[in-house]
């Protein structure tokens, strides 16, 4: 198991800027890809980022490729996600994940969430 724990959420203003980050530790070695995924109140979970962890190719949702990034520093199994011109419809919780060798498709491991809120 990989346990993950975000932090950076907070509230900022349309057109801010906020950085996520995610630590992660446990079996750390069975990681394949790491990604970002957000729910608003009352809306589905949904996927916003991934990349693959041993060679850092990523994957954007549309509602916010230009103006997020998802990075890594595997030496200290930390995963980033640069968010620019945040916009009131990105508010919500924000969970890191983690989908280990072998799991394919699968998101096996999540964090608690952390909120980010853009006023208007």
């Amino acid at each position: 198991q990989v346990q993950l724990l975000e932090s950076g959420g907070g509230l900022v203003q349309a057109g801010g800027s906020l950085r996520l980050t995610c630590a992660a530790s446990g079996r750390t070695f069975s990681i394949y890809r790491m990604g970002w995924f957000r729910q608003a109140p009352g809306k589905e979970r949904e996927f916003v980022a991934e990349l693959t962890w041993s060679n850092g190719i990523t994957n954007y949702a549309d509602s916010v490729k230009g103006r997020f990034t998802i990075s890594r520093d595997t030496a200290v199994n930390m995963v980033y996600l640069q968010m620019n011109s945040l916009k009131p419809e990105d508010t919500a919780v924000y969970y890191c994940s983690a989908s280990r060798l072998g799991s394919g498709l699968i998101w096996n491991d999540w964090g608690q969430g952390t909120q980010v809120t853009v006023s208007s």
